[in-house]
């Protein structure tokens, strides 16, 4: 249960810059896995949306955020940190919800300081709670996890109401109550992320968004400048959602073609192969462990792999 969190601890300690794409199933954190990142964060926005089919305005409940982010985590060797949105209530209710997520095997958890119902953080609207609320569900957080190796990231919405002054304050504030990280939602320039990583203390992370396409809300700071300024973590929480929806836009609309014409197509640049799916999830080493437990003695069972098979 503890050893992804201290993963993810020995790497927040290790001084390296950390990028976490963010996730949202077990193909996206498989991927993250195979392309060598050593980190993934789960998007609260992805799973909402791909989950639910709803916008991100606090819909989703803790037991569908937990039960996925166990799914997506046991997937993987690397840690994955969640989004739990607000915690789910007061401090008393983000107490239960650390230890969920910890018991789930997720490395860390986002807390953020909106009211509760939240909305996504770059949607207008956004209100926040005292700051002496949030501080003690930071400090729930760290009085709940069992493992202190399990990470509280504590989230501040605080920019779009209290500007970046306000963000500060309560960076600090946070921090001083035990937040392992800081992390500004929404912030929009050097400056800030400047005057955060100074007020903060403790290592600081930023949303980039989509990653390689910029958006009004989340610029494309470049990598070498913000490990100058101090940050130590980004999270792409959008990269890899709109890449996948792009992809299947453009499947579905070529699959139109081919039905009005009726004449088939084979476009081998615009999908992955089966081989290319049983690679990434796994289905060779599945059928090595059947060839080991499948068998009594001269009878062979028909198993999972055979199914696999057919389904070539």
């Amino acid at each position: 249960m503890t050893d992804n969190a201290r993963k993810f601890r020995a790497l927040l300690q290790s001084g390296e810059f950390i990028v976490a794409p963010g996730v949202y199933d077990g193909y996206s954190v498989r991927l993250v896995e195979a392309a060598g990142f050593k980190t993934a964060a789960t998007s609260g926005a992805a799973l909402s949306n791909a989950l639910l089919g709803v916008p991100d305005a606090g819909v989703m409940g803790l037991t569908e955020n937990v039960n996925h982010c166990r799914h997506i985590a046991r997937s993987v060797l690397i840690p994955v940190t969640a989004d739990a949105d607000t915690g789910y209530g007061n401090p008393m209710n983000v107490h239960y919800t650390v230890q969920m997520f910890e018991e789930a095997g997720i490395a860390g958890v986002n807390i953020e300081d909106q009211e509760s119902p939240k909305r996504c953080g770059h949607m207008p609207g956004k209100e926040v709670i005292s700051c002496d609320e949030m501080v003690k569900k930071v400090e729930a957080a760290c009085m709940a996890r069992r493992d202190d190796a399990f990470v509280i990231i504590a989230r501040t919405d605080a920019i779009a109401v209290e500007g970046i002054e306000g963000a500060c304050r309560r960076a600090r504030a946070y921090a001083a109550a035990g937040a392992d990280m800081i992390f500004a939602d929404a912030i929009r320039s050097e400056q800030d992320i400047a005057a955060l990583v100074e007020a903060a203390g403790v290592p600081v992370t930023i949303n980039m968004g989509f990653g390689i396409r910029s958006r009004p809300t989340t610029p494309l700071f470049p990598i070498n400048r913000l490990k100058a300024l101090g940050v130590r973590r980004i999270s792409l929480p959008r990269m890899l959602p709109a890449a996948a929806i792009y992809g299947m836009r453009q499947a579905l609309q070529l699959m139109q073609g081919v039905v009005a014409s009726g004449e088939p197509i084979d476009r081998p640049d615009l999908l992955a192969s089966i081989e290319d799916v049983m690679d990434l999830m796994g289905y060779e080493e599945m059928r090595e462990r059947e060839a080991k437990l499948m068998r009594f003695g001269d009878r062979a069972l028909v198993g999972t792999a055979a199914a696999g098979e057919a389904g070539r």
